[in-house]
């Protein structure tokens, strides 16, 4: 009978389910799904594609796609980010309009990092036909 060695092992799935090609969950790859907005080629289609990219971008301290996907109104001049703060996934909890058919969106998240969770709801805009990041409340 062979013996298995470590480098014989196949991945199992459940092993996939708890390191997702791209940061923000979904099942594509990183470059496929939140990478293609970050380079700017293409602008996120509804206000959960811009709030999933926007998380993928505090994953990889993406300040510029930040920067340009928050509204003019309520931009801040930068984005500072925690230092040791290591984010570890994202729950969509919730959207309320934000498609291709509205002007506003609201998506309510869960993002867990070391040690705990932000739970915001998200309001979203569009700005010339793009969506952008408004403003969040944390709801109690």
């Amino acid at each position: 009978m062979p013996r298995r060695t470590p480098q014989s092992r196949r991945k199992r799935p459940s092993d996939a389910a708890h390191n997702p090609s791209c940061p923000c969950g979904l099942a594509e790859t990183y470059e496929k799904c939140c990478g293609r907005f970050h380079e700017g080629g293409v602008a996120a289609p509804t206000a959960e594609a811009l709030m999933r990219s926007r998380y993928s971008a505090f994953v990889k301290r993406d300040e510029g796609y930040l920067l340009r996907t928050w509204h003019p109104r309520t931009r801040p001049a930068r984005v500072d980010f925690e230092p040791g703060l290591r984010w570890t996934g994202l729950e969509v909890l919730e959207t309320t309009d934000g498609s291709a058919f509205h002007s506003t969106g609201t998506v309510t998240f869960r993002a867990s990092y070391r040690g705990g969770a932000l739970h915001e709801r998200s309001r979203f805009e569009r700005v010339d036909g793009a969506w952008v990041y408004v403003d969040g409340e944390f709801p109690g």
